[in-house]
């Protein structure tokens, strides 16, 4: 390499050293609060109120203790929250990333009456905030007697308007039309073209609406809280929610609800970082949504 190639390099590298502090500045604090959780799930209630560092451990870690009263407590209910957050993610998630696969390949690659203005609402119903139709929801399946049962959570995570809008960007750039036309000519009916033409291509987008929609449906707090009223249903959202609710009045019993509370909340972000870590190069293929020209 020679010293004019060098020279030219180094002010280059140079212009990138604000974004880089920029962006180091971003990591440290987004993981401090995820260090907190780890740090303070490991301490019992004198550790927590002590007085001691909240970034650091004390000399007493006890993380085994804290997971043994964490699924043992209110009789180990902490487990059938996080089964139940499963059930809602994996159905519910499934679910909505088979619509939105299949209306956003519909939308895409076929040429039907009031497409453009089916388009057009399921665009204006991305910008509404699902929180907005929790109230008309619970009403509606109140009066279907579907409320306090498993259906009230998992029915409306099966509608994903984000998850058809980015199966549409992608099928319509991913999927030729000229492979579409060629399977035709060969005598393939559409829904075998769908499965075997179509589906392959699209695996990177599959992969990452699978993962909006499950961790959407995981996070999912506002909808089972108004929708349930027997906490054996709760997701572990709600049930961290209740438990926190009685540690601040102070009726546990006793039992120092903060640590496992910490815990919990620890806990319940494992699968979801498993999820990322295994998903990690299909997702980064899915990122690159509509760059395909």
């Amino acid at each position: 390499m020679t010293a004019s190639t060098l020279e030219l390099r180094k002010p280059r590298q140079q212009r990138y050293i604000p974004l880089q502090v920029l962006l180091g500045f971003l990591l440290i604090y987004f993981l401090i609060p995820f260090w907190w959780v780890i740090v303070n799930s490991s301490k019992d209630a004198a550790g927590l109120f002590g007085g001691g560092s909240a970034l650091w451990f004390t000399d007493n870690v006890d993380y085994w203790g804290n997971l043994v009263q964490l699924f043992s407590f209110q009789d180990g209910i902490y487990l059938r929250w996080l089964m139940n957050s499963a059930l809602y993610a994996v159905v519910g998630g499934l679910g909505a990333t088979v619509l939105a696969v299949a209306a956003g390949y519909g939308f895409a690659k076929y040429d039907f009456r009031g497409r453009r203005l089916g388009f057009a609402i399921l665009l204006g119903s991305v910008m509404v905030p699902a929180t907005a139709l929790v109230i008309p929801t619970f009403i509606m399946f109140s009066q279907m007697g579907l409320t306090n049962t498993i259906w009230a959570v998992i029915l409306p995570t099966l509608l994903n308007p984000f998850g058809v809008y980015l199966m549409h960007v992608y099928a319509r750039d991913a999927v030729p039309e000229e492979l579409l036309d060629a399977a035709r000519v060969d005598g393939a009916g559409e829904f075998r073209i769908f499965v075997q033409v179509a589906l392959p291509l699209l695996r990177p987008a599959i992969v990452t609406v699978v993962l909006l929609s499950v961790v959407a449906s995981w996070n999912n707090y506002f909808l089972p809280l108004a929708m349930l009223s027997d906490n054996r249903l709760f997701p572990v959202t709600v049930g961290i929610g209740l438990w926190q609710g009685i540690a601040s009045a102070n009726n546990a019993g006793g039992t120092s609800l903060w640590s496992i509370i910490i815990l919990g909340s620890l806990v319940s972000v494992i699968p979801l970082i498993i999820a990322f870590l295994t998903l990690q190069k299909y997702w980064q293929g899915g990122l690159a949504i509509g760059s395909l020209k």
